[in-house]
């Protein structure tokens, strides 16, 4: 929107032309949605507690997390206001991916909301059940792997790129690429949200992520480092750099009340809006792969619910105290803030090694 301001006003003083600049701009998406974050936070946390929107803790979990019972939830919303609102102000809005990025996490976060409103409403904490929660994931990831195949411009935009290797490109047909596509969308979202278990756990590795991601989008809608780092370049993705910007602004901005002690958690609303976001802006750029690596935390979480409902089906038995993997550490004595530190600086590492994935070819 105020890109569009700037064309105009260009023609009265040339200062203007500064904000063409996707780097300038993608600054400014982050600080935006800082800011955002920062006073709208109060006034929404306000709300939450006069509204008795509060958290519904499992009775089977951790008994630490028992005191937590009534700590105000569905605070996500507040991330959803910061990235829109930001990435309304600073992005292209006649770029076709980042409409794909906003509708897609708006309607995950739709499906978070209806979840975390059934949540409180019921009093209990279970919500949407599984099938209707992930009907509508399916039919939202669907939809948007349908149309970016649809608009797809070149056929680097259906291939899937190995990292680590430069000459290893997989062509993938329409069907095999709408499957992957929504298999990221979908599963990145709900991996996002096995996480968001303890305060500041799962919105600093999204950060992380999404800032990592977003260097991956300049370099590749930039057609001169593309060709020097050996990815695919992708004309127009450059833009989501603003997008994974706003994403880190609101995520600073959110934990400012999310860590440890939290005043508010993100609830559903957040946490499959921001995996889902992830998992388009990877789509997006070509480097699905890549968020798994860098994701693999999220990846961990996930792969320990797989694990231990399977084992548990078999042999009745569990291999993890309890999962997702985070409250396992929890059962084994681990105080609350060492499983989020930790679980943090595996983060940095993974996206360092993602990010070295750019230069070792």
């Amino acid at each position: 929107m105020l890109l569009w301001l700037s064309e105009y006003l260009k023609f009265f003083y040339s200062g203007f032309n500064v904000f063409q600049y996707l780097t300038l701009r993608a600054i400014l998406g982050v600080l935006t949605a800082l800011l955002i974050s920062l006073i709208v936070g109060p006034l929404m946390i306000r709300s939450l507690k006069n509204n008795q929107i509060g958290q519904q803790v499992r009775p089977d979990g951790p008994e630490s997390h028992h005191p937590k019972a009534g700590t105000p939830t569905m605070g996500g919303a507040l991330i959803l206001i910061a990235i829109m609102m930001s990435t309304l102000l600073w992005a292209d809005l006649s770029n076709r991916f980042i409409w794909i990025a906003l509708i897609v996490t708006l309607l995950f976060g739709l499906i978070g909301w209806t979840d975390d409103y059934l949540k409180i409403a019921l009093k209990n904490s279970k919500g949407l059940s599984a099938k209707q929660k992930y009907f509508w994931q399916s039919v939202i990831g669907l939809g948007a792997a349908i149309i970016l195949l649809k608009t797809a411009h070149s056929p680097v935009e259906t291939q899937l790129i190995v990292p680590f290797f430069k000459r290893i490109i997989i062509d993938l047909s329409p069907w095999v690429f709408v499957l992957l596509t929504y298999l990221v969308i979908v599963g990145s979202s709900n991996a996002v949200n096995l996480t968001d278990g303890l305060d500041g756990l799962a919105i600093v590795p999204t950060v992380l992520v999404a800032g990592a991601l977003g260097i991956f989008a300049y370099a590749t809608g930039h057609v001169n480092f593309a060709s020097y780092l050996g990815i695919p370049h992708v004309v127009g993705v450059g833009e989501m750099v603003v997008f994974c910007g706003a994403m880190v602004g609101a995520g600073l901005g959110f934990l400012w009340f999310n860590t440890y002690p939290a005043q508010v958690f993100m609830g559903d609303v957040g946490a499959l809006a921001l995996g889902a976001a992830l998992g388009i802006i990877a789509v997006a750029i070509r480097q699905e792969l890549v968020l798994l690596i860098m994701g693999g935390v999220f990846v961990m979480e996930t792969v320990s619910v797989v694990l231990q409902v399977a084992y548990y089906k078999l042999t009745g038995r569990r291999i993890f105290r309890m999962a997702p993997l985070h409250h396992h550490f929890e059962l084994k004595g681990w105080p609350e803030p060492w499983v989020i530190v930790r679980f943090w600086i595996i983060t940095v590492v993974l996206v360092l090694i993602g990010l070295a994935t750019l230069k070792i070819r």
